[in-house]
Formats: structure tokens, C-alpha cells, sequence
């Protein structure tokens, strides 16, 4: 079989190999004409696959290593009866251990107590339901909006929109729908954000038009009581440079990229193509991942649990770098700017998960190890 693959999915070349020909491409640029005989299309939420890809290709399977398909026409897929699977959850975890050093680095930035505040969780799935649990191990109070759960019988304490507003953080963690009953295109508009109470702090790791970006920059020029956190943007690679220098922290589309989540969303395609196939394959996602540094905090005197908890998850993930790395935007020209948001998602540093960080305590802190462990760390005490 011939397969074809967004250049940027971890070890596809290593997995799909196993299966067939492979040929890298730049998911961003992929043209109808590179698929002229491919079976498999393996892409990332950069490639719009439709009819203009995919009419006239022999193309019987798209993978799509991500959690979310609103780039995907499953309408088109499923009337050419073209196989098709994302990797629903691969990267929830890291995406949330995001929200949590986000948190953190502005709790330490702005001198206030995460544990006093009230956190409002927009779409409690695979990512919101991981930083609710992750917040609670902090001590800090969730609410949870989630009206398709909801209607499912979730089992949750749900909340309205208006109970959202009440709180001091809200975090959203949906889908980019633009129908139904439920559509989430500029959920947060003009009018969500004339409402949000004095000082809040906005979270959007979901995806970018979730957000009416174009309001947001204009709410911002006039509210500099607010706090606004952004990794998913309207309009990528070519950014609102307005808005980069508004946020309190701007990072490129990277709160689900620990290499743990991104080799999860490989070997789930990869074993959906198997599947899809018939196909026995040998390959094994554990072996792209490489020894972690453990952390020992016994030898801190410091004992505080904030100062512990900057430590231990600064150390696995400090969202103050990928800011910083993307405020280099503002010194490029326009026409450089894209080019260069991309570099940063495709030239990504390693970074592991909590859970893969091996965890010391001393015996001073070891009242602190339900905490450390509800963020999933694994932790041993001297």
C-alpha cells in the first residue's frame, strides 16, 4: 500500500513503514495531485480533507492523528465509503497539565491563590473532564458547562452559561461545531465577554474560532482587568498580532503536544488502519519514547505546596517558554510571521507528561503527595 503523511506526525514514517510506502508531506500545502495513488492519508488538523483533496484519488482511507475532525468532510468520507479515525483523547492529558502550569505561571505573575478561586470548565470530555479532576487535587472549585453531556445523562452537576460567568476562570474545552443544536463557533462572543466579571481570566485550548477573536482584541483595549490565555488562534499560521500582545500568555497550538500524547494519536491511527485492513502490525508506539528526567525535591527546604507545585510542574512543562517563543512573531515581518508559527509546532521540544516524571518527595513534604499524584505524577517519598 501507498501512504502519504503530514511530515509532523510523531514516527509515522517508523509505524506506517511497517504497512507500506510512505512519502512525507507538509500537511499545510498537501495538493489533490500528490494523491494520485495513494490508499492511506494520514494528516493533522492543519489539512482540510474534502472533495477538493480527495476527487479523483483512489485515497480508501484519512487518519487523522487529532482529537478533533472539523477539518474533516465526514459527508464526503462516508458517501465514497472512504475508512476514516482520529485519536480521540491522545493528547487530553497533556492538554490539560497546560492548563495547570497556565494557571500557575499567572497565579505567580499576578500574586493570587489558585486554590481561592472558582474555575469554570466549558465542555467536560477527554480534556475537561482531566483539568477539573487535576484542579480539584488543587483544592480549587469547578463548575462545568456541557449542554450535548448534559442531554446524554453525563451524571454531572452541570451549570448554564450565566453560572460560568460567575467565576474568576473559565477554560473551554469543546469542539469547532458551526450546527446543531449545540454550535460552538464564537461561543465566547461580543456579548459572553461584555459579561465576564471584573479581573477574570480566559482559557481557550480548544480551538481557535471558538473565540470571536476580532471582539476579543476590542474587548481587551478596554479592559486591562482581564487576563486572557491562548494557544488556539482564528486565522493560523497568520495570527492578530493585536491580540498576541494583549494575552497574558500566547502560545502556537501546542497545549496537547507532549510527545506521550502525540505517539498515542500515532499508534491510534495507526491501529484503526490496521484494523480497517486486516492488517497484523508490528509496530509499537513505546518505542519512540525516551527516558524521562525525574525530579527530586527532598533536598528543597522548601515545603510550601505552591512552591513545590511551581517546581515539580514547571520542570515537566513551563508554558512561560512557548509564550516567549512566540512573541518572536513580533519582531518578523508580516509575510515571515506564518511560516515561523509553524516552525515552532514542527520543531517542538520534548516534553513528557506528569505521570512519566518520576517524583521525590522528602519527609517534610510528604503531606503533600495526594496532591502531587491527583496532577498524575508518580511519586516515592525518602
Amino acid at each position: 500500500m501507498k501512504i502519504v503523511a503530514d511530515e509532523n506526525i510523531p514516527s509515522v514514517e517508523q509505524a506506517f513503514s511497517t504497512l507500506g510506502e510512505v512519502t512525507l508531506v507538509a500537511g499545510r500545502e498537501l495538493q489533490a495531485r500528490q494523491l494520485r495513488d495513494t490508499d492511506i492519508l494520514l494528516v493533522r488538523s492543519v489539512t482540510r480533507v474534502d472533495a477538493g483533496l480527495l476527487d479523483g484519488t483512489p485515497v480508501r482511507f484519512v487518519g487523522s492523528a487529532t482529537i478533533g475532525f472539523d477539518h474533516v468532510d465526514l459527508d464526503y468520507l462516508q458517501a465514497h465509503g472512504i475508512g476514516f479515525a482520529t485519536a480521540p483523547g491522545s493528547n487530553a492529558t497533556s492538554a490539560a497539565e497546560y492548563v495547570v502550569s497556565a494557571l500557575l505561571a499567572l497565579s505567580g505573575r499576578q500574586q493570587f491563590d489558585l486554590a481561592g478561586k472558582r474555575v469554570g470548565i466549558i465542555g467536560c470530555g477527554n480534556v475537561g473532564s482531566r483539568v477539573r479532576h487535576k484542579l480539584a487535587a488543587l483544592g480549587v472549585e469547578c463548575l462545568v458547562n456541557d449542554p450535548p453531556l448534559q442531554e446524554q445523562g453525563g451524571g454531572r452537576d452541570f451549570v448554564g452559561l450565566d453560572e460560568i460567568l460567575g467565576t474568576d476562570i473559565i477554560t473551554l474545552h469543546v469542539p469547532l461545531t458551526h450546527t446543531g443544536r449545540h454550535p460552538t463557533f464564537h461561543l465566547i462572543d461580543e456579548a459572553f465577554m461584555a459579561r465576564l466579571r471584573p479581573h477574570a481570566t480566559l482559557v481557550n485550548t480548544a480551538r481557535g474560532a471558538a473565540v470571536d477573536n476580532r471582539a476579543l482584541v476590542q474587548l481587551l483595549a478596554g479592559r486591562p482587568d482581564l487576563s486572557v490565555v491562548l494557544d488556539v488562534w482564528e486565522g493560523e499560521p497568520a495570527i492578530d498580532m493585536a491580540l498576541l500582545q494583549q494575552v497574558a500568555l500566547g502560545t502556537p497550538h501546542i497545549a496537547g503536544y507532549s510527545l506521550d500524547g502525540k505517539l498515542r494519536g500515532t499508534d491510534m491511527i495507526y491501529r484503526a488502519v490496521c484494523g480497517h485492513f486486516g492488517l497484523a502490525g508490528p509496530w509499537q508506539a513505546a518505542a519512540g519514547l525516551p527516558d524521562s528526567e525525574s525530579l527530586d525535591l527532598a533536598g528543597m527546604d522548601e515545603t510550601d505546596l505552591v512552591a513545590c507545585l511551581r517546581r515539580a510542574v514547571f520542570h515537566c512543562y513551563d508554558v512561560r517558554c512557548d509564550d516567549w517563543r512566540l512573541r518572536e512573531l513580533l519582531t518578523l515581518e508580516p509575510a515571515e510571521r506564518p511560516g515561523h508559527f509553524d516552525r515552532l509546532r514542527r520543531d517542538y521540544p520534548v516534553r513528557r507528561e506528569f505521570s512519566e516524571v518520576p517524583l521525590r518527595l522528602g519527609p517534610r513534604q510528604a503531606e503533600l503527595r495526594p496532591v502531587f499524584e491527583g496532577l498524575g505524577f508518580e511519586v516515592t517519598c525518602k
